[in-house]
Order: C-alpha cells, then structure tokens, then sequence
C-alpha cells in the first residue's frame, strides 16, 4: 500500500501532522518525517511524548488521519514537492518488543503510536 514515493518522502524533513477525534472538535498534534518508523507490514510507528489528547480521542474512535510531504520529492508532472495523506486506525503502545525498539531510537517516548493504514494517497 505505502509506495516507493511514499518513503522518498520519509528519507527528507519536513512536518507530519495527526488529525484525531473524537467529542467535539478534531484535535491536531504535529511531529517529523525523521520520526516516522514504517514496520515490516507497513504500520506507520511514531514516538509519542505527549499527545495525551491524541490517546483520549482514540479510546473513544480510533480513526486517525495524517498530512506529510517534503519539497525536496518531486511529485506528479515533476512538481517540486509531493505530499500524502494517511488514513487509519490508532493505537498507543506502552510495552513489547516494538515500544523497545522504538525507545532505543527516540528516548524521549513515553508511548508509541501505532497506525495501521487503511488508504496511503499521494496528493501532488
């Protein structure tokens, strides 16, 4: 589902942003393209310090979507810059052999969050 252009992506900098919700008004919490950890079966893994609103919205729907991009790919018809957006289901990791892997990387986590993608679509 992830395409090659999808991890050209990831190999440059630039802004991730979540969209979660749940009551109320959609909840945004942003993080890096360097952050981002894509497992063997293609869920997206990102180091999570706060996004404690993130987590109480996902308790209650798990439904999250996600914007990143870079200038640096070049996207359809050779635009500079390409990005996509996400969409999946979320889930916090507190234990086990990836929240270890992923604590090694980033020790600042407290949990992971867990995507599971259900669309990857490439918008420029």
């Amino acid at each position: 589902m992830l395409t090659q252009k999808f991890y050209d992506v990831l190999k440059n900098e630039g802004v991730v942003s979540i969209v979660s919700w749940a009551e109320g008004e959609p909840h945004i919490v942003n993080t890096w393209n360097s952050y981002l950890v894509v497992s063997s079966d293609e869920r997206i893994l990102i180091p999570a310090y706060a996004m404690r609103r993130t987590e109480k919205n996902a308790d209650q729907n798990n439904k999250v979507k996600m914007t990143l991009g870079s200038k640096e790919v070049l996207g359809y018809n050779d635009y500079q810059g390409t990005g996509f957006v996400v969409e999946g289901t979320a889930n916090f990791l507190e234990s086990g052999a990836e929240f270890d892997m992923m604590k090694e990387k980033f020790s600042f986590l407290t949990r992971v969050l867990e995507i599971t993608v259900s669309s990857a679509k490439q918008m420029l």
